[in-house]
């Protein structure tokens, strides 16, 4: 029965999926982080701005691939999970990443027209003078889909489906509450990786709530005398260390004037991309008049 967690699930373990956790951080690092980096560095000759950039290729391949992963991982659980509620969580991602994939295509080719990410969009420079002004409510609408139905659909059921893969992750075998040395060398990566999907989806409300989910979870298993298994144990570090490189951000841009004017308000979190746009173009800048 779909859904059902059979009794003998409790007392299966499933060893580190070292392949998964690899292809996953890989993927992750490629062809999201991956691409922004490459429409930028590449020729525009090869890629028009009124066509597809790389870096859009890129997030198609990643709208296939890491739903596949997902399922994998899921089908790798020891426990028989909700698989009705992971259906609907993989049809929402998939939706999510296809919305955010129009919008974030033409946010990114603005750049090469002098948009600044760390500006609002009523307050670039190239949109403020658009006539008629009613052009700058479709960018702004534009700028909706892209930032928050997508992000939204997109990663709401990512975590999602990320705790609902953790909650099978218990055993009551205290050996296997270890992790591998590959654990350990992918965790740096892999920890990193969710950094940058935190605080460029602006999505830490959603991350702390279910990093403290899983905290509960496991306080509450603990009292059954049921431990982490190396893959719980990756999940979880990677998620603490996140948090701890997420402070140092904030941290290190917290007198920034200008960055604070962007994101007001209690939970102030700039997105790497703004921080490119007003610092690391202006320093391109500066080199280039040299």
């Amino acid at each position: 029965r779909h859904g059902a967690v059979k009794n003998e699930d409790t007392f299966k373990t499933s060893p580190f999926h070292l392949d998964l956790w690899f292809y996953f951080t890989l993927q992750n690092w490629v062809l999201d982080f991956g691409r922004p980096i490459a429409m930028i560095i590449l020729p525009l000759e090869w890629f028009p701005l009124n066509k597809p950039s790389a870096g859009d290729y890129f997030h198609m391949a990643y709208n296939v691939i890491t739903p596949f992963l997902l399922l994998k991982l899921i089908e790798r659980s020891p426990k028989t999970l909700p698989r009705s509620m992971v259906y609907v969580s993989i049809i929402m991602f998939v939706m999510g990443a296809s919305i955010h994939l129009v919008g974030d295509s033409v946010n990114h080719r603005l750049i090469f027209s002098g948009y600044q990410h760390h500006l609002s969009v009523r307050e670039n420079p190239i949109i403020k003078n658009l006539k008629p002004e009613t052009l700058i409510d479709s960018f702004e609408l534009l700028y909706y889909y892209d930032e928050y139905l997508g992000h939204s659909m997109w990663y709401i059921p990512f975590f999602l489906i990320l705790f609902i893969y953790f909650t099978g992750c218990f055993t009551p075998v205290a050996e296997e509450s270890r992790m591998p040395a590959a654990a350990l060398l992918l965790m740096g990566p892999s920890s990193l990786y969710y950094w940058y999907l935190v605080t460029e989806g602006q999505i830490f409300i959603l991350y702390i709530f279910t990093f403290f989910a899983m905290m509960a979870l496991v306080m509450h298993q603990k009292r059954k005398g049921l431990v982490l298994d190396s893959n719980g144990l990756f999940l979880f570090y990677s998620f603490i260390i996140t948090l701890v490189l997420i402070a140092v951000w904030v941290v290190w841009l917290w007198n920034d004037k200008i960055l604070r004017k962007k994101y007001p308000g209690v939970i102030y979190i700039p997105e790497p991309w703004a921080f490119y746009t007003l610092h690391m173009n202006n320093l391109h800048a500066a080199k280039e008049s040299f």
